[in-house]
């Protein structure tokens, strides 16, 4: 069995133009539009970069500036914080939520887009403030969940058949 402080040890590089660590690799690279460099930040696992940036030169003015761990570190940083701004936003696109008043009493509407190449669908359910569901419907992906378009699904009484794409 391999022990894995060995093995992220191993997998560890650190070279002027290629660090790996922490899960992640910088790679500077020539950057094709002018003479300067860039720094593609990649996950590992991952094929693309999440991030590419431009890189300091060096000193010479036509080499890139090495890499060194406190570079690498704000580059993680920077990177990781690029990833989980993407995935809040795309978690914010496919599940949105209100809550409007139905006869007195709070009810959540949710609309909640399942992404998919071939056959991309959403759902929009409404809860009652105990968590009961008063009411669910399948629905385009466009469907624009509003205050209006929830509340006129909330007077049809949250029948599947009265809902709007």
């Amino acid at each position: 069995m391999t022990d894995p402080d060995t093995e992220s040890e191993q997998a560890s590089i650190r070279e002027a133009r290629l660090w790996r660590d922490n899960g992640w690799t910088a790679r500077v690279i020539k950057n094709d539009d002018d003479d300067g460099w860039a720094v593609a930040m990649t996950p590992d696992g991952q094929v693309e970069p999440a991030l590419v940036g431009p890189w300091t030169m060096g000193r010479d003015k036509k080499n890139p500036k090495p890499l060194d761990t406190s570079a690498f570190n704000t580059l993680v940083k920077t990177a990781a914080e690029f990833v989980r701004r993407h995935e809040q936003q795309l978690h914010a696109t496919l599940h949105q939520e209100m809550v409007i008043t139905h006869k007195g009493d709070r009810v959540s509407v949710t609309l909640d887009i399942q992404p998919d190449e071939d056959n991309p669908s959403a759902i929009l359910r409404a809860t009652g403030a105990a968590g009961d569901v008063l009411g669910e419907s399948r629905v385009s992906p466009g469907f624009k969940l509003t205050r209006a378009s929830a509340s006129a699904w909330a007077e049809k009484e949250f029948s599947p058949q009265a809902v709007r794409v």
